[in-house]
């Protein structure tokens, strides 16, 4: 979740799932010996007991919800066993769109502002490529075609709107120090 504001909620690596469902984590190494494993990459908010997921390709249910946010440990039903667990090592996690939680206003989810198109008014900057994790906020990392990447904040002062329904942001590159 990533907001133009300072202290933007952090998401993680996004991961590619689909319209209907966000990415969870990954599936990292076994926890015990009863199917559990530790959740690597996990997005906040998201992994919850009694709610349902995708590991891969095979729907479930989270039986087990224990950890941190930021490492959990999970069991899916199903999951019987450290072998069972251990199979599914690296496999993506994703749990439905609509069971999310609700983002505040300027907020969205990583997988919103991907691919976006990034200007400067009516000038054309370039796309956005990934949504990264800064110390002091999250950022936008624009690819632009015959210059080198731009880091855009996702601070008020560097980006006056983002139109997630149009796939547009606009940003303002004179605060960004780039001439226009």
């Amino acid at each position: 979740m990533a907001g133009p504001e300072d202290g933007a909620r952090r998401s993680a690596d996004p991961v590619s799932t689909g319209g209907d469902w966000l990415p969870a984590g990954r599936v990292g190494r076994a926890h015990g010996l009863d199917g559990s494993f530790h959740v690597t990459r996990p997005r906040p908010g998201l992994l919850a007991l009694g709610g349902a997921i995708r590991a891969g390709e095979h729907e479930t249910t989270i039986v087990r919800c224990d950890g941190t946010a930021e490492r959990p440990i999970v069991r899916l039903q199903g999951v019987s066993g450290r072998e069972a667990a251990e199979a599914l090592r690296g496999t993506e996690l994703a749990v439905p769109r609509v069971a999310a939680p609700q983002l505040g206003p300027d907020e969205y989810w990583a997988e919103e502002l991907e691919g976006c198109a990034v200007c400067d008014g009516e000038l054309a900057v370039g796309t956005v490529r990934a949504l990264i994790g800064l110390p002091s906020c999250e950022a936008l990392e624009v690819e632009r075609p015959g210059a080198g990447d731009l880091i855009v904040p996702l601070v008020r002062d560097a980006v006056r709107s983002v139109d997630t329904a149009n796939r547009r942001i606009d940003i303002d590159l004179a605060f960004l120090g780039e001439a226009t």
